[in-house]
């Protein structure tokens, strides 16, 4: 899976994703749904090499569950929120996976306890109340790729 492409919904933002993501997990906490207006948010995590995108966008701060934050960015004519990048993920990317041309199957999903009562996860496996440890679920080539 390289070479995954997006864009936002008028077409003036597009992006690429040169390699692998690195992981992609579905949030279901408070920030995620408010910011999304949906139930949860599908994040494909990237390394921000490997993420190149054309067109112009806008950028604010906005808050997560840890309190360090995060920066999201728009697409300046449709508002589209393309990406963000966390405070505590240096020289990552978190891509809105639904904003790619073919979806990407959570390989996790966060912050559970806060998801609504009538999405039902088939897959406890890869259920997380709230974080999980990227050590002990992160496939150890993407670790070894953020080292």
């Amino acid at each position: 899976m390289t070479n995954l492409n997006g864009s936002c919904a008028c077409g003036k933002v597009n992006y690429s994703i040169l390699d692998k993501p690195l992981f992609t997990q579905a949030c279901h906490c408070k920030n995620c749904k408010k910011s999304t207006g949906s139930s949860f948010v599908i994040h494909s995590m990237v390394l921000e090499k490997d993420f190149k995108i054309t067109g112009e966008v806008s950028s604010t701060d906005l808050p997560t569950g840890s309190g360090k934050g995060y920066k999201a960015y728009f697409c300046v004519i449709c508002g589209v929120y393309l990406y963000c990048q966390y405070n505590v993920s240096k020289g990552r990317v978190a891509v809105r996976a639904a904003t790619l041309d073919e979806p990407i199957e959570p390989q996790a999903h966060i912050f559970v306890k806060d998801k609504d009562p009538w999405i039902e996860l088939p897959n406890k496996d890869i259920c997380h109340d709230v974080m999980y440890d990227r050590e002990k679920t992160w496939p150890q080539e993407s670790l070894d790729r953020i080292k």
